[in-house]
């Protein structure tokens, strides 16, 4: 842990003795919680600066403050030098700081262009914002058509039109929440490609990522939070990520134990020739789907967002209505493709989605009423009819204490929580409940590493107790860190399994490319394959 300024060789020329943006004494506190502690830092021109800190940290109310959305309760901002009052994003946009969102703002039926238009401070002429959408697509390497609409792009293009639409207001600092939680491999390193670009002309870019090997290979510094206030400041290059991880949660990091090598039992989860077209405007159809998973299996799903793994999910879980010829699926031999999710759940699966608030959660439901939700059988949660409450908020209260949710208690609104501290309560109660099989989705979204880490291990040690674990992940590191096969998921198709030993990160990352053949580098036809497990 060093207060060195970095790799200062290797930043833009520009840089000068006043900061970028220099934050000082920031406090900002809300109803039984100080977010942000007296914080201070500061990001040079042409710096390529990460904020670093655990789910709860405070990261996300100081960039809010910075961004004009939340007003800091003391403290002061200096802008090259100069204090400002940052009273609303239209300001900070005419500073010069650009916001790219982990969760993309963008309306699905209009086109690129009227998308940028939309985030503009003042447009007039849309010709000419199209040839200068054009040039910054030229200059930078981020190739879109104006013309296209929004929900015909892959995520990667999508996340593009926000990256375009912030370069195109020239911002002296861009900000980026996890941006590389969508993309492939391939898609990481073209962003990384154009963010070192704008830091050589001087941008200062602030960099929040959970994925330390990515802010050790593109950060000059970084600042550390937890709990509120700053920890540290370091150089990631002579950091490792386990040394990060370690200060962002101010103790040893524990890599998952996989233990013995499992042996699988019988198929416990069976999807035999699965079509469906969605009935989502927006959506993936499925295409003859296949796949078993085994007790004592953890099996995963790999695939960038909006292949159809959504679809998957909800068709597993009884969500999405099956016909009679649209394929089958089957619990422990139980064919359960005209079952509802709660007579699924009767045969022990359990299902953790994607969506925490709204879909996993219910945000103004307390803790203990959300523990019920989908625990009152499995638990003996509810008696003629009336809820245990006791029972319930032990429950709940051994989620909380088992998982280290942040909260104040079982009584708190699961909308009070943090994202990441609201997924390990969610994840925390399926598990809980020992099922046979779990599907789960995104498990470690938004979470940082400690926490993910302790996911890992849960779902390590459901599956040795015999549980069939299917994990939909866009995240290769966690499928290559947890599963013991893989398939990939492309339009709607699936590919062959394969065991993780047997296949490269580089290849699964063609696979979500666009490829549906793991052994071969030509696409396949609509055509599912057939599992090999």
């Amino acid at each position: 842990m060093t207060a060195d300024t970095g790799n200062s060789g290797e930043m833009a020329a520009t840089r000068q003795d006043a900061a970028q943006l220099e934050v000082c004494g920031v406090t900002k506190a809300f109803p039984g919680c100080i977010a942000n502690d007296d914080i201070s830092f500061r990001i040079e021109p042409g710096e390529i600066h990460a904020l670093l800190g655990e789910n709860g940290a405070g990261k996300s109310t100081l960039v809010k403050i910075m961004y004009g959305v939340l007003q800091a309760d003391s403290g002061e901002i200096l802008w090259n030098g100069q204090k400002v009052d940052i009273t609303s994003p239209h300001v900070a946009r005419d500073m010069g700081i650009g916001l790219v969102f982990q969760h993309f703002s963008l309306f699905e039926t209009m086109t690129v262009l009227e998308n940028i238009a939309l985030a503009m401070n003042d447009v007039r002429d849309m010709d000419v914002l199209r040839k200068r959408v054009l040039e910054v697509e030229k200059t930078y390497g981020l190739p879109l058509d104006p013309d296209r609409h929004v929900y015909t792009l892959s995520v990667g293009e999508r996340q593009r039109i926000e990256i375009v639409r912030c370069l195109l207001q020239n911002p002296k600092l861009l900000i980026l929440d996890e941006p590389t939680s969508v993309l492939t491999p391939q898609e990481v390193e073209r962003l990384f490609e154009t963010l070192r670009r704008l830091s050589a002309e001087g941008c200062a870019i602030l960099y929040i990522s959970h994925k330390l090997h990515e802010v050790k290979s593109l950060c000059h510094r970084a600042t550390v939070l937890r709990a509120g206030k700053v920890v540290a400041v370091c150089d990631p290059a002579v950091e490792t990520a386990k040394s990060m991880a370690e200060m962002m949660i101010g103790q040893k990091l524990v890599a998952p134990d996989r233990g013995e090598a499992r042996i699988p039992g019988a198929v416990r989860l069976a999807i035999s020739n699965l079509s469906l077209i969605t009935d989502e405007p927006f959506g993936t159809d499925l295409k003859n789907i296949n796949l078993t998973v085994r007790g004592g299996e953890i099996v995963g799903v790999a695939g960038v967002a909006g292949n159809g793994q959504n679809e998957l999910f909800r068709a597993l879980a009884g969500e999405t209505e099956i016909s009679g010829d649209a394929g089958c699926i089957a619990i422990d031999g139980t064919a359960v493709a005209h079952f509802g999710p709660r007579r699924r759940r009767r045969l022990g699966a359990a299902f953790v989605p994607e969506e925490r608030n709204g879909h996993g959660a219910i945000p103004d439901m307390s803790l203990s009423e959300n523990a019920f939700l989908t625990a009152f059988r499995r638990m003996a949660l509810s008696a003629r009819g009336l809820i245990r409450e006791v029972p319930t908020r032990s429950f709940a209260n051994s989620i909380i204490k088992t998982f280290d949710v942040r909260t104040t208690g079982a009584g708190a609104e699961a909308g009070s929580l943090s994202g990441g501290n609201l997924q390990k309560f969610i994840v925390g109660r399926e598990i809980m409940q020992d099922p046979g099989v779990l599907v789960i989705s995104q498990p470690t979204w938004g979470v940082d590493a400690g926490a993910a880490s302790a996911i890992h291990q849960a779902l390590i040690n459901l599956a040795a107790k015999g549980t069939a674990v299917l994990v939909i992940s866009q995240d290769l590191d966690e499928i290559f860190a947890i599963c013991d096969r893989v398939v990939v998921m492309s339009a709607g198709n699936m590919s062959a399994s394969r065991p993780m030993d047997a296949v490269s990160i580089e290849e699964i990352g063609l696979l979500m490319g666009g490829l549906h053949d793991l052994e071969g580098n030509v696409a396949q036809t609509e055509g599912g394959h057939v599992d090999q497990a």
